[in-house]
Parts: structure tokens; sequence; C-alpha cells
């Protein structure tokens, strides 16, 4: 059987425990894990394709992992349901959808209904790491509070990250992974007796008599009464339309990281990315962990939007970021097998002539977040007392979110009539973490001496000081420039004890020891947190900031340091290049090429993009809804409606993003345009679930033929 499987990775701990279970797909015996979902099962055992659309046959499959999209769905046990939110169960039928399904049949009239209700002073909504903070300081204060989230576990997309955060050690646990970042806000919030957090507890209604509807584990209805609500639902990845982008394989980064992070499936090969914010670059670290190859990143922008550290780390890890580039077309059948890509103009209009193709089997989308602010918006419609944090007021990092959360709580204390006051230095704390990338600055060369020495490869203002505050020595301090962890690291010390604490706690990786050894020869000890079963001896090839080749050279030392799960590897090196030299090449350049070579074969320029997917629910296409605009003179999203675009399973949150293009085509300024209703429930709940009927489990080798169109 084949079986994508991540076996070994060097952050996450794979458990060999797992409980196995056996089910069925399309009559084919599956094994998958107890508990995970069935899209994960299904992808690690080579399917990609869920449903077939009844609309005109196109393939369909994972996009979200985040039960908004409706893509995956699939017949599962006789039922539609949404692979990526369904965990698999022994015995389980699940089977391709094709067109639309049918009710199974149920002749027998409803033989009871059960009303459930709590209540709660105070209901958050998402237990991200704004949540969570918000729960800890409301709990903190004596309120009863009650938080729901729509996934297994509480830390939102915390536990999706292996890699160690930003920020400050002292106030959001900088240079600790965010996966570990998750278990301390979850601790912190239960420690209070009066928090319950519910997790796989999706929130998919909010009613004016202040209550809200939770689909209980995805089977039952519950409905919480609460007196003030904190919307704390993060956000959603903003989708690209480019023709093929519909096609199985092109999915959201946060989808990509869920498989590999959460569910430890590798699931593709070599991927391509689009975008250079730090979820984009964070992505492709992510994808090397797992053993997958990454093509390229590219931006349509001409300047990377993410941390320059994080992109320094990814290039020196061998992935080339473009520029002034981005995705113009995949291709495949029924799955992501090619992509092209083109340079773009100042329009961001492709330049005729650049195209060239990639040989990728997934496209990751990582062009931006849109806040899950519907329910705040439901809640000041209806006069509810409430207010948002993290994402859902401010896209920004987890660790400002944390304070969003924190300063959110005490502002709804105070609304509530509580004589409370938000510390003076947590705006202030926040509103830092916050930061846009400030001023760069050239580093002065460090000249080795017979000393360690640290030399720091981070050249741009960002919030991070975990260097500083790990020396044992106090070596190590910040340049008094903006007077916060803006500043840059520098070395302030005589003497360096060569411990590596600052190389293993850099979240960018971008600290080295060097010291001299002879009048040729240096040692210099670099990060490395990848698997590092190999020998001493073992020879790598060694990079500059940029990525740039230096020299090959063998490891002569390693050893790990275990509070930070980073290999700390030492090499020995020619004099002159020990200080320029800061990373070590994890993949061969030839996984990042184009078909053709290291310039690529132009190839025939890219489809218009008239004929692209707009909204995937409906497979309504671009040229579709512009001429609709047009011949109907719409002002209004809603008159949209008439077309079906927005009138899909996934209630207009993909396609939302989308049409404003198809009105700037149409030549009508979005500004003018009426914007859409939300849906009165946020995700599809069936009837049997909203009045608690009892149903028993259909369940069952032969169950999805009751439901098979």
């Amino acid at each position: 059987m084949h079986m994508n499987r991540i076996q070994q990775h060097p952050v996450l701990s794979v458990q060999k425990e797992r409980v196995r279970v056996t089910f069925y797909f399309d009559g084919e015996e599956i094994s998958g894990f107890e508990g995970e979902p069935v899209a994960s099962s299904l992808i690690a055992a080579g399917h990609h394709v869920f449903s077939y659309h009844h609309r005109d046959g196109a393939a369909q499959g994972l996009f979200c992992a985040n039960g908004q999209c409706s893509q995956c769905t699939m017949l599962i046990d006789g039922v539609p349901k949404k692979a990526c939110m369904t965990p698999v169960a022994e015995g389980m039928d699940v089977r391709t959808l094709k067109g639309l399904p049918q009710l199974p049949a149920q002749d027998e009239p409803l033989v009871q209904a059960e009303r459930r209700s709590i209540r709660t002073d105070i209901f958050v909504i998402g237990a991200g790491p704004a949540g969570l903070a918000a729960a800890a300081e409301l709990g903190e204060m004596g309120y009863q509070v009650l938080v729901a989230d729509d996934k297994p576990r509480a830390g939102g997309k915390l536990v999706l990250q292996t890699h160690k955060f930003f920020g400050s050690e002292a106030d959001c646990y900088a240079g600790t992974r965010g996966i570990d970042i998750a278990r301390i806000l979850e601790g912190e919030a239960t420690r209070h007796p009066s928090v319950t957090i519910l997790t796989n507890a999706p929130v998919v209604g909010l009613y004016k008599d202040r209550k809200a509807g939770i689909f209980l584990n995805y089977e039952s209805y519950l409905i919480v009464e609460f007196t003030a609500l904190v919307v704390a639902a993060g956000a959603r990845e903003k989708a690209l339309q480019f023709p093929g982008w519909d096609l199985p394989g092109v999915i959201g980064a946060g989808a990509f990281q869920t498989l590999v992070n959460r569910d430890l499936v590798k699931a593709y090969r070599n991927i391509l990315i689009v975008g250079s914010g730090n979820v984009g670059l964070i992505a492709a670290y992510h994808a090397l962990q797992a053993g997958i190859g990454v093509a390229g990143i590219f931006e349509a922008a001409g300047r990377i939007t993410g941390y320059q550290v994080h992109a320094d780390k990814i290039r020196r890890m061998g992935v080339p970021i473009f520029l002034n580039s981005t995705v113009v077309r995949a291709e495949g059948a029924e799955k992501v097998e090619r992509a092209y890509v083109a340079a773009v103009d100042e329009k961001f209009q492709p330049l005729p002539g650049t195209s060239r193709v990639y040989d990728v089997d997934a496209i990751l989308i990582a062009v931006g977040l849109s806040p899950c602010n519907e329910f705040l918006e439901q809640a000041q419609r209806y006069g509810i007392m409430a207010v948002a944090a993290g994402d859902a007021a401010e896209i920004a990092e987890a660790s400002s979110a944390i304070y969003g959360g924190k300063t959110a709580a005490v502002r709804l204390a105070c609304m509530l009539g509580k004589k409370t006051a938000i510390h003076v230095d947590w705006e202030t704390t926040r509103q830092v973490l916050a930061s846009r990338p400030g001023d760069s600055y050239e580093r002065s060369f460090v000249i080795p001496g017979p000393e360690w020495r640290p030399v720091f490869f981070c050249a741009e203002e960002i919030p991070c000081n975990p260097c500083a505050t790990v020396c044992p020595v106090g070596a190590i301090q910040l340049k008094s420039l903006r007077g916060t962890i803006m500043d840059l690291p520098y070395f302030a010390g005589n003497r360096c004890t060569g411990c590596g604490s600052c190389v293993a706690v850099c979240p960018g990786l971008a600290i080295t020891l060097v010291r001299r050894v002879s009048d040729d020869k240096a040692q210099v000890v670099l990060p490395w947190e990848f698997n590092a079963d190999f020998d001493i001896g073992a020879e790598m090839d060694l990079v500059d900031q940029k990525g740039g080749f230096i020299e090959r050279a063998a490891v002569v030392a390693k050893r790990k340091v275990a509070a930070r799960n980073t290999w700390l590897l030492t090499f020995k090196v020619n004099v002159e290049h020990a200080s320029k030299i800061a990373g070590i090449r994890v993949q061969p350049e030839a996984l990042t090429l184009p078909l053709g070579g290291e310039q690529g074969e132009v190839q025939a320029e890219a489809v218009d993009d008239l004929d692209a997917v707009l909204c995937r629910c409906e497979r309504i296409t671009l040229r579709q809804a512009v001429e609709f605009i047009k011949r109907h003179n719409v002002r209004d999203v809603n008159q949209l409606k008439a077309l079906r675009v927005g009138m899909g399973a996934c209630g207009g949150k993909t396609c939302s993003q989308l049409v404003a293009k198809a009105f700037a085509l149409a030549g009508i300024d979005f500004a003018d345009v009426e914007p859409p209703t939300h849906r009165p429930l946020f995700m599809e709940v069936p009837m049997g679930a909203l009045v608690n009927e009892g149903l028993h489990k259909l369940g069952g080798k032969d169950a999805g033929a009751r439901g098979a169109p």
C-alpha cells in the first residue's frame, strides 16, 4: 500500500503507538490512524481527488483543510461530509462524490428532539493565542468563561508551527516553538477553574438574544447563553485566482502545514509557493523539514513582504525567491502536475515571453490573510457587548495576538462595569510586537580570533530579543536606537564562552560562532534543524547570508541543545570564509530549476484568466461574472447570487475575496458596490443535528450506497 507518511521529523515526535483503523474508499480497503481526518488518511494513501462537480465533472480535492471551503466534501457513510473535519473510523464507508448526492431515505417520523444549552458569563470564539490569552485574563478576574474552537486541539495555528517564534522571551515566549507555546497558553487558561475549553466545537450561529449555536463534535447542536462576547476566530487565507487554481494540489499554505505538521502526511513531492510573507516563508521551511522539495517562492511585489531574516534563512536552505513574479496557470490531469510562472509589470500583469514551467505536484497559496470577523459584525448589529482580539481585530504575528487577547479581555471587563484598567505596558508591547520591519543596516565584518565570537546575520529591525536574554555572560545586547526589542543585537562583551545558547535560540537561525584555530583555518558553529543521522566527517555545502555557495566542508562535531531542540554543527573552514558562512544548504539546486534547465524554456503565454473559475463551489467563471455585472448593471454583490456566485456550500467565504476583480473588469469601482450579506449559519449543519434528533450512526462497508448519486 502506497503510504506517504513522515516517518522521522527533526522537531515533531512521530508516535509509534497510534491506533490503525481500516476503512473503505470506493470499495478499496484503506488504512488510516484513528481520529485523523478522512482527507489526511486518503492523501497519505495517494488519493487526492475527493469529488467530481455536478456542473462540469471537474475534479475537486483538499483546499483549506479548515472546514470552511467545502471542496473536500465526500460521501461518508451515506451522508455528504467534509473530509478535512470528519475523523476516520473503523469500517467507515467513504466514496468519491460524483455530482449531487442523494439524501438517504428517512421514513421514520421524528421520535425525539433534545434542546441542549449552557450558560456562561463570557463566550470566547476561538482558542488561538488571542482567545486563550483573553480567557486566562478573564478567568483571573473570576468570570465564568467558555471557549469554543473548531479544531481538535486548542492553540489555533500555533499547533502547526514547528519553528521558533520571534518577539520577546519575557513577554511572549520568543525562541520557543509554536507547538510548545500552544500548550503553554492552554495551560495558563485552564488553570483557572472558571475557564472551560470546548474543542471540535465550531460556532455556527449568533442570535439576537445573546445566544450562539455550537455544532459540538460535528454531530449535535449546543446553545450557549452568554452576557458578553470575545471574537478571536483568527483569519482565513486569501484566495488567488488563475487558470487551474481549482485543481486538487492547489491549496492554502495553512492547509499544507496541517497535513505535514499536524497529521505528519508527506503530501507532495515538490511544491511551488506563491507569496513571500511570513506564512509562505515558513511553509517552505516546514516542507523541507518534511522531506518535500520546494521549487521556489514567487512574489508579485518587488520586495519580500515577510521578515528578511526568514527569507535569508530559506534562501540559505536552497530555496530561491523570485520577486516581480507570479503563477499564471496550473495544469494537470485531475491534479497539479505543472505550474507556469511569469514575470509581471508594475500593474502585476504577466510580461510576454517570460513564462516558464515547473515540474511540481502542488502550489501553495500564501498571499495574505482576511480576518474572520463575521461574528463581531453580527454582534455589533444586534447590540451585543463584544470585542475582537487577535487576527479578527488586526492581522499580525501570534506574539502580538497574545497581548491583543489580554487587552481585549480587560476592555470587555471595563464595559461590564468592573473597576480595572489595561496595564500601562500592554498596549505598547502589543504595538511593538505587531510592528512591520524597520530599517536595515550593514553589519561589520568579524575577523576571527582565538576566542569564540558570535556573528549576527540579522540586518533588519524586527521585534526580537531572545539572543540577548539567553547569553549566560550578558555579552549580547541590543543597540539603543529605538529603545525597544526592534533594535538589532551586537556583541558587547569581551569574552564569549562558546556555549551556543544564542545560536540555538535564534528564530531566524541567523547567529553563528567563529574562532581561528590555525593560520589558515577556523571553526564555525551553525544551527541545524533537520535530521542529524549522519556521521562526523560528513560533508555539506556551506553558504553565505543570501544562500550563495562558499565552500564544502566536513562536520567535525555535533551536539544537540535539547532545550531548543536544535543541533549545533561545527565545521573546519578556510579562515577567510568563516565570518561569511551563515548556513547550510538543505536541498540541491536541481529541485529548483524549471523544465529546460537553469534558464528554462519560454512557454506559450497563459490562457485568458477570464476563463478561470471565480466561484469554486458553483463553478462560475470570471468571464460569466463580468458579463452578468455589465448586462444587469450590478451594484450589489448579493445580485451575483442570481448567477449562483456565493451560493455554494462555503457560504461565499472564498469567492467574496475575488469578486472585486470582476467588478473592476466590468468598469465599476468596488467601493460603490453594496457588500454581500452573510449567511445566518456560518457552516452547514444537518437538520437532524439542529434538533439533536439522536439518529444512530449509519456506518458499515456499504453505507455510502444510500446517498450515492
